[in-house]
């Protein structure tokens, strides 16, 4: 068995359209959407050119991934959150949001919105986001709108 113990763990923005994009859309299909038993190529990827793509990389592996996109001047919303499955659990994904979170308070934004799937509402209040909606369905799964003030 491999030990995880103690990772080295980059995270870097993602440069849309090139090889770790390419990359990115592997892993984001491969966490979020091949255990639901559906494709991430089926939907549209369109809007992916707007967003701010971060990845987290041990031994320059791309092991995560999370993406923000603009909402207005003041919020951001996080979206396609995924750590690899063998890697989970290693604080990998906490990284990917503090990083998220200091880009955007570096940027100006004062709020980061985000559908949280009902199995990961604990992670991110761990992380001080707060649900601000009741439970609805998203992708045939249950989610809450969660929010955390930045500034």
């Amino acid at each position: 068995m491999i030990e995880y113990k103690d990772l080295e763990v980059v995270i870097r923005e993602i440069k849309y359209d090139s090889e770790e994009y390419r990359n990115e859309l592997k892993l984001r299909d491969e966490v979020l959407r091949k255990p639901l038993g559906m494709s991430l190529y089926d939907e549209s990827l369109k809007a992916d050119k707007n967003d701010i793509h971060i990845g987290a990389y041990v031994n320059n592996s791309m092991v995560g991934v999370l993406i923000l996109t603009k909402l207005n001047s003041e919020d951001l919303k996080m979206r396609q959150v995924a750590v690899k499955e063998t890697l989970q659990l290693k604080k990998i994904g906490s990284k990917m949001v503090f990083y998220a979170e200091d880009l955007a308070k570096k940027s100006g934004y004062k709020n980061m919105i985000l559908n949280a799937r009902k199995t990961a509402v604990l992670f991110y209040e761990k992380h001080g986001y707060k649900k601000i909606s009741t439970e609805f369905l998203e992708i045939n799964l249950p989610h809450y709108k969660m929010l955390k003030h930045i500034d």
